[in-house]
């Protein structure tokens, strides 16, 4: 049982109303974020609409200050900013219209507070995403007239400097409707064909004018233009469900680019139209594996299996986890393989994995697939091949090896700590402490060291070697 001083609600409430807002009272002077919330809470209890002229008053001075926020101040903004939301959807409970009319307001506060913000963590333009999917909530309530709607989002979409309308569309556009997406389409199209844009001011004042900023400032406004009419034809196009629509706003080029060929695929093969999805996706260049991702793949494969041509799709799905290693291809693999013909193709698979040109690349398949008494003889057979600098690939291998395989475990480990120290890598030097202390706890595990050097002959190699490196030595306990 909890005690009465634990800080808790229960435990509030038996301090009585009166004393509690004595206390609120007292902790919220001088704390301005903190007497807003109270305002606020008040306003709401008073009724909707006072809530609502609290929050437009607080809107209204947010857009008028001109200061920068920078990290120190970013987190009250933060909080400023997601209690109006938050508040904006208490009033939308009762009186929709009057909360969607207070979120337009909110939204248009984004340009001007990333104009004079710090937001390098993301934390801001976070809740603008979120009340820009609250506009899809409210305007389903509100019952807007669609066309006055699909303006609205139309000046939005112009006005999105910074992202935070993304997702716009798609969000309104069950109360879009056919009505408003055609009428939504028709100001992007004429957009489209309007004259040659005239420099904004803030891409003005971002290049300046002189060798030929002018110039530049006005390819800016183009590409912004030219931007805001590809994605809202495209979001359009998916929301009418027209396959075509959203292809005509892939260029001849953009088609060849392997993530553009997958969603062209994906919406064919959706609309059922697999002979035109299997154009699409053979569009790219294959003799470029580099740059060919497994999402691409797993398409192809998804086109024919839809064109009944499965024994072509094991055969790629096979080839390209001889490619890739990755490991969902050969599970989709095996998975359609008769009892016991899986199991050979396995062992086939995992010995494919260990000839791998890199070492890494290797690993990481059969750590992650698993197969660990494979990886151990890998590591110890191919140890002098380990590079410290694939921290992200050998860390995990050592935590997952350490259980049954403590040799391998130290092995990697030690890859890890000699790169920190003969490449001076200061700020691995924490890391690199660490992976030492670990080597001494599986040392006692280890019967037989093998080639490898016991702990003690490996500490004082890395002494007669590092010994000076006192910032490191500070850290091993």
């Amino acid at each position: 049982m909890a005690s009465r001083k634990t800080l808790n609600a229960k435990n509030l409430e038996a301090l009585g109303a009166e004393r509690l807002a004595e206390l609120l009272i007292e902790i919220s002077r001088g704390n301005a974020a903190a007497q807003r919330r109270l305002r606020l809470e008040l306003a709401g209890a008073a009724s909707p609409a006072d809530m609502a002229q609290e929050i437009r008053k607080r809107l209204t001075a947010i857009a008028r200050s001109r200061s920068f926020v920078d990290w120190r101040q970013r987190k009250a903004l933060v909080a400023d900013l997601e209690t109006q939301r938050r508040a904006i959807s208490q009033v939308a409970k009762v009186d929709a219209a009057e909360a969607l009319d207070l979120l337009w307001r909110f939204m248009a506060l984004a340009n001007p507070i990333f104009g004079r913000c710090d937001d390098s963590s993301g934390s801001v333009i976070v809740v603008f995403q979120a009340a820009c999917r609250d506009l899809g909530d409210i305007t389903n309530s509100a019952d807007a007239a669609p066309n006055l709607l699909a303006e609205q989002a139309y000046r939005a979409l112009i006005e999105n400097e910074y992202g935070q309308y993304d997702g716009l569309i798609e969000v309104l556009a069950p109360a879009l409707g056919s009505t408003g997406l055609d009428h939504l389409k028709q100001l992007i199209l004429k957009l489209s064909q309007e004259p040659r844009q005239k420099p904004r001011a803030e891409d003005r004042k971002v290049v300046g004018w002189g060798m030929g900023g002018a110039s530049y400032a006005d390819d800016l406004a183009e590409r912004h233009r030219s931007s805001v009419v590809r994605m809202a034809l495209e979001a359009i196009a998916d929301a009418q469900g027209d396959v075509d629509a959203f292809i005509a706003q892939q260029s001849e080029k953009a088609r060849d680019v392997p993530s553009v060929a997958v969603e062209i695929a994906q919406r064919l093969l959706a609309a059922g139209r697999a002979d035109e999805a299997w154009t699409a996706i053979n569009a790219i260049d294959q003799d470029r594996p580099g740059w060919i991702p497994v999402e691409w793949e797993q398409t192809r494969i998804e086109v024919l299996e839809a064109l009944g041509r499965a024994d072509e799709a094991q055969a790629f799905r096979w080839a390209c986890f001889e490619r890739s290693l990755h490991p969902e291809h050969l599970r989709s693999y095996l998975k359609r393989l008769p009892d016991f013909e899986d199991l050979e193709a396995e062992e086939r698979a995992i010995a494919h994995a260990l000839e791998h040109p890199s070492v890494h690349h290797a690993l990481g398949f059969v750590v992650t697939w698993p197969a660990l008494d494979q990886a151990s003889h890998f590591v110890l057979s191919r140890a002098d091949e380990l590079n410290g600098d694939f921290y992200e690939i050998l860390a995990p291998a050592a935590a997952v090896l350490e259980a049954k395989h403590p040799l391998a475990a130290t092995v990697i480990r030690r890859a890890l700590i000699d790169f920190a120290l003969e490449y001076n890598r200061t700020k691995r030097y924490q890391h690199a402490a660490r992976h030492l202390e670990e080597c001494e706890n599986l040392a006692g595990r280890i019967e037989d060291f093998g080639r490898f050097e016991a702990h003690e002959a490996y500490v004082k190699r890395l002494k007669a070697h590092h010994g000076r490196k006192s910032s490191f030595w500070s850290l091993v306990m």
